[in-house]
């Protein structure tokens, strides 16, 4: 297996909540090493370019709406077989369908509004984590 990257958003109710600190601990137990962290706020127009693969399906409006609504925290990831990795450890996109000890079933409270990102793909993974940091942000930061 290949060491993949991944990109992490801590969501807007993840932030709202308290749950940031909960969250990348989760992250650091389950051994992932966390390249970069930022704490930003999405602007419509840059919410709607980070999602325009979702721009024909019907909850993309919403979902940019939710996006832009607050802060989010993007945080790009790296581990062995870091994508599925990453996608068991945050759990179905439904946090009802989600597995128990998931981060969606322990911090998310609904469909739309599901606590953190994750990319599905390696070359998702890479074109995500290039939207939020430049080359020069990315490093081991030993967290």
């Amino acid at each position: 297996m290949a060491i993949e990257k991944t990109l992490c958003i801590l969501k807007p109710d993840a932030v709202k909540s308290g749950n940031m600190g909960n969250i990348i601990a989760h992250i650091q137990k389950e051994g992932f090493k966390i390249l970069g962290l930022k704490m930003v706020r999405l602007s419509d127009r840059s919410a709607g370019k980070f999602y325009e693969v979702h721009k024909e399906r019907p909850f993309y409006s919403g979902l940019v709406e939710f996006m832009s609504s607050g802060a989010c925290v993007p945080i790009a990831l790296e581990k062995e077989n870091g994508i599925a990795e990453w996608r068991r450890v945050i759990g179905a996109t439904d946090p009802a369908e989600a597995a128990p000890g998931t981060i969606r079933k322990l911090y998310a409270t609904s469909k739309g509004e599901n606590a953190v990102h994750g990319s599905d793909s390696v070359e998702n993974g890479l074109r995500e984590i290039s939207f939020f940091f430049t080359e020069g942000e990315l490093a081991d930061l030993g967290l």
